[in-house]
């Protein structure tokens, strides 16, 4: 159990240093850049993977690392696409509800039996969120481990209507569930996973740095600086969320639903308690709920 309240710590973690970062004027796009580069330095310091097989990946690691090291600095865009065109409520809502897609795969991909349990423990999971979603301001926490959260709305810009705008949310919704997906599954290579890992941080920091190139960014040392810190709590955020899929590989939904929710319901209390963010009794029952779903899918 240690291993998943490690990973939604430094979750949290992230989502706090992000919340700080825009108000000290740090340019996330570009932490997130070095976050890459740093989560890379981390990889191969403590996790010493043999650099001799990095370029022996089989056909599914090759896909596996393709995928996430696309995935990770693209959903980042998506986001902000649809902050843009739809605003931060619809956005954040999206990403919580792409709980669903891997809480699907941990059945039909992943095929856990479904017990009566772990049904109502779901179905609790799913009203906690609608519960945790009902608040006056959206948050900043981010649940899946390696994505960013959703960057401020500009002022003055305003929020689009029409059919278009669905089509980011919908990379919003499909992109979060597909990376939770794709986590599950280095999972399952065992030690290997250090490997994939390394390649898909690689893949992703030079991805990052030529989108950042390609639109002449102006370099910001303070940002960059940042991105260094930021870069070793997401490495223990994704470390530890690979080791508690690995720690718990028979109860993939287990992991999937106590992520997502436990960095929600953490991250509504340390807004309260840092941010002083309202709670409403809504909120507060839906951190009631996520304890509770928790229990009823923890394995027995």
């Amino acid at each position: 159990m240690h291993t998943l309240i490690l990973s939604i710590s430094f979750s949290v973690l992230v989502s706090v240093f992000l919340k700080l970062a825009r108000r000290c004027q740090v340019r996330v796009d570009q932490a997130i850049a070095m976050n890459y580069v740093t989560a890379c330095a981390l990889c191969l310091w403590l996790l010493r993977p043999p650099l001799e097989s990095l370029g022996r990946q089989t056909p599914s690691g090759w896909v596996l690392l393709v995928l996430l090291g696309v995935l990770l600095p693209a959903v980042f865009l998506i986001m902000a696409a649809a902050v843009r065109q739809a605003g931060i409520v619809l956005s954040d809502t999206a990403q919580r509800l792409s709980l669903i897609i891997p809480v699907l795969a941990a059945f039909l991909v992943f095929h856990e039996a479904l017990s009566g349990t772990k049904g109502l423990g779901i179905l609790l999971a799913l009203g906690a969120l609608a519960c945790l979603l009902r608040r006056p301001v959206a948050q900043d926490a981010g649940a899946t481990p390696g994505a960013p959260p959703p960057p401020a709305m500009p002022s003055g810009e305003p929020i689009q209507t029409g059919r278009r705008i669905w089509l980011p949310l919908l990379g919003v919704w499909a992109g979060y569930g597909l990376i939770d997906i794709l986590f599950k599954q280095m999972a399952r290579t065992g030690s290997g996973f250090t490997s994939t890992l390394l390649l898909s941080f690689s893949l992703a920091g030079v991805l990052m740095g030529l989108w950042l190139l390609i639109r002449r960014t102006q370099w910001h040392a303070r940002s960059l600086a940042s991105g260094v810190l930021l870069g070793a709590l997401n490495f223990g955020n994704i470390y530890f969320y690979i080791r508690a899929h690995q720690t718990y590989p028979e109860n993939p939904t287990l992991v999937f639903a106590a992520m997502n929710i436990g960095v929600i319901s953490i991250g509504a209390l340390v807004g309260a308690g840092l941010f002083r963010e309202r709670l409403s009794r809504t909120n507060l029952a839906g951190i009631g709920l996520a304890l509770a779903a928790i229990v009823l899918l923890f394995p027995r």
